[in-house]
């Protein structure tokens, strides 16, 4: 029997379509599945007469691979993880390689990856984007763990993952531990805001200006030949030409409350645990999670009554203004991206290849756009980028743009059309540019209060002082302070 490549539990619909994308380029590859009927049909079904090797055991699964064996994991997050290690090990030579590709949180990953290492293994958390077409024919993928199992693996991942149009592949190693699964969560994230500043732009167009599906159609249409040319602006287009076998258009038959699966939740609570601002992906998350009390907002429109004014301006002219404003806030949402992939990779030191990153989402990914190309070159005229607003192509497009974004924003809050992602884009924008924001008169308020100290202007950066606001506190201050 031919000792197969690369094993891959779990034949669902990733699992399925990656390991015909992984014959397709020439790999055999076992499978094996907890429901073994799953195997038997696909190797009846998608996958017969091809190089596969259904398998109905962990044990056999494991018996027909190569050394090192590779064992990827496509299952659902969380404890079936877990419990798919705990049955591979037992069978497992040291060296061999447990592979997560699924949607796992990266401390779970870190956690896997110190166990999976400790029993003499290697462990790999894989980010894979594109859905079900990217896992047939070539999705973006984010490796990270134990870094010497990266060889082992590197031939399969870049001939099954996309390939940029001058032929880069759209995989590269990220970093140990749970890297790989860290920049897929942030790439989940940027992918919230993207789809709720469009969603925020489309109800713009259709709530303020009046436009019907097919004008904002050619809208989209137009827009996907320039500057905002995306998977997302792309699939906007389509799903607003669509009409079903009765002649109706579909989106508006979908009831407005929008799913999440936690990806983006894990991106901002992330970004708490590192203090940084990632403001839009924080208003993205929050907007569906405003969407899906759809019951108590049908009762509020019943009850609250907004003062607005209806658009009198130039239609054209707006929705120009519409297209700088995405185009600004979307480099603000990248730009807030990278600020916590930066922070994130010095609380657990990773060397995070930034311009790669832009490379991995090049192609194969939901967030894909020519937009990342521009994101590559800024990293390679300086790896040491400390924020996309201060590289000289992304700074000169925003303020280029931000007289559009302003009206834009003062046409929404007139017409009492929510643009909540748009909005702290440009009030991000506002901040960041900012040498002096109120934050003294803040830091004065908790020395007040709780005699939190605060550091003066006229002095060195360090050293901390407390007042007596009252007359009637004493000297003694607290102790942590935390800029």
């Amino acid at each position: 029997m031919t000792q197969m490549d690369i094993g891959l539990i779990g034949l669902a619909v990733m699992g399925e379509n990656l390991v015909l994308n992984m014959e397709s380029k020439g790999f055999h590859v076992a499978v094996y599945n907890r429901t073994v009927e799953k195997v038997d049909k696909f190797i009846n079904g998608r996958g017969k007469g091809k190089n596969f090797a259904g398998c109905h055991s962990i044990e056999e699964l494991v018996a027909s691979l190569k050394r090192p064996r590779k064992v990827m994991l496509l299952v659902k997050a969380g404890n079936a993880v877990d419990d798919f290690i705990e049955q591979l090990l037992p069978h497992l030579e040291p060296g061999d390689i447990i592979i997560d590709g699924g949607n796992s949180h990266f401390p779970d990953t870190i956690r896997r990856a110190q166990y999976v290492e400790s029993k003499g293994f290697r462990y790999i958390g894989t980010g894979v984007s594109g859905g079900e077409e990217g896992a047939l024919l070539g999705p973006s993928m984010m490796p990270g763990g134990t870094p010497s199992a990266w060889p082992e693996v590197k031939d399969i991942f870049q001939k099954i993952c996309a390939q940029t149009e001058t032929g880069e592949a759209c995989c590269d190693w990220v970093g140990e531990g749970g890297a790989g699964h860290f920049v897929k969560m942030v790439h989940n994230g940027i992918e919230y805001g993207d789809m709720q500043m469009i969603c925020e732009t489309y109800h713009l167009m259709k709530a303020g200006l009046g436009l019907t599906n097919a004008e904002m159609h050619e809208v989209f249409t137009e827009w996907n030949k320039g500057e905002l040319d995306s998977y997302l602006i792309e699939i906007t287009r389509d799903i607003l030409g669509y009409q079903d076998e009765d002649g109706k258009e579909v989106v508006d038959l979908i009831l407005d409350t929008a799913g999440q699966k936690g990806t983006g939740k894990w991106t901002v609570v992330a970004a708490l645990d590192e203090g940084q601002p990632l403001t839009l992906i924080g208003e993205a998350v929050f907007a569906r999670c405003l969407s899906a009390i759809k019951e108590e907002r049908v009762q509020a429109s019943k009850v609250l009554k907004g003062h607005v004014k209806p658009f009198d301006g130039d239609k054209k002219a707006f929705v120009e203004d519409l297209r700088q404003a995405l185009y600004a806030a979307k480099i603000i949402s990248y730009a807030q991206g990278y600020q916590l992939m930066r922070a994130a990779a010095a609380t657990y030191g990773w060397n995070l290849n930034y311009g790669g990153i832009a490379l991995m989402w090049r192609g194969g990914c939901i967030i894909r756009s020519v937009f990342l190309g521009k994101i590559k070159e800024a990293f390679d005229r300086n790896p040491k980028l400390e924020n996309l607003l201060l590289d000289p192509f992304f700074a000169d497009i925003v303020q280029k743009n931000q007289d559009a974004w302003r009206r834009v924003i003062a046409k929404a809050v007139e017409m009492g059309i929510p643009a909540p992602a748009l909005a702290t884009a440009l009030n991000f924008f506002d901040g960041y540019r900012s040498d002096r924001l109120p934050a003294n008169l803040l830091q004065a308020q908790r020395d007040y209060f709780g005699a939190h100290t605060y550091e003066r202007v006229d002095k060195p950066r360090g050293e901390f002082f407390h007042t007596n606001w009252t007359g009637r506190g004493g000297d003694t201050a607290a102790s942590t302070y935390i800029a």
